[in-house]
């Protein structure tokens, strides 16, 4: 049963019905009360679990990339929760229980910036993985000093090595370099750029390399 404490027009604490009242740091507030789940494994239920687990597996190990990449879309909820809902939305394939990330659809980073240009991504050397791309600093919003956000990422060690302050647009080149441990893995690559005054341009998915 709620408790009214200022009179009629005052704010209640407790139950009435279906709303909750109370009071958080002198502001009384409602809420509804929560509703009961009736099947808490139910076959969507536990599809929406089986994508979440996939893609939470897929970010934790970039959170600080994704602190930069996704600023952009930290609208009321955190960076890292919107880069959650884009990519259980659209970078997962296959059927349940047999889900696996979509990489090509998948982003990293999310702006208006302009993107890379033919990106490409290779290791000829052990601890080594050199990122490419061309100088588009002329089209679009684009510009010269432009700096690349890259993104090797090691599903099997659920490691990753990354920078967001890299080789300026113009460069076209920069090198990451990995732990020597990797050498046999495969990494996914990802490239992304931020301006001076911090815009950030969708990733481009470059694809598998095995590192040398």
């Amino acid at each position: 049963m709620g408790k009214i404490s200022q009179g009629i027009l005052g704010g209640f604490s407790g139950k009435v019905g279906t709303v909750i009242g109370g009071n958080w740091k002198g502001i009384d507030y409602m809420r509804s009360k929560a509703a009961k789940v009736t099947n808490p494994n139910s076959k969507a239920q536990k599809d929406q679990r089986s994508k979440f687990s996939l893609v939470l597996s897929f970010l934790q190990p970039i959170t600080a990339f994704i602190k930069i990449g996704f600023k952009d879309y930290a609208i009321k909820m955190t960076a890292f929760n919107s880069a959650m809902s884009y990519n259980v939305k659209n970078a997962i394939t296959g059927a349940y229980p047999n889900y696996s990330m979509d990489y090509a659809q998948a982003l990293v980073s999310r702006g208006s910036l302009a993107g890379a240009l033919n990106p490409a991504a290779n290791s000829a050397a052990a601890g080594e993985v050199t990122f490419t791309w061309d100088d588009n600093s002329v089209e679009s919003n684009a510009n010269v000093d432009d700096l690349t956000m890259l993104l090797a990422l090691n599903p099997d060690k659920n490691e990753a090595v990354f920078t967001t302050e890299g080789s300026t647009r113009a460069a076209g080149t920069q090198t990451l370099t990995v732990p020597d441990s990797y050498s046999g893995d495969s990494v996914e690559c990802f490239i992304a750029f931020i301006s001076v005054d911090g815009e950030v341009a969708n990733s481009k998915y470059i694809g598998s390399v095995v590192v040398a």
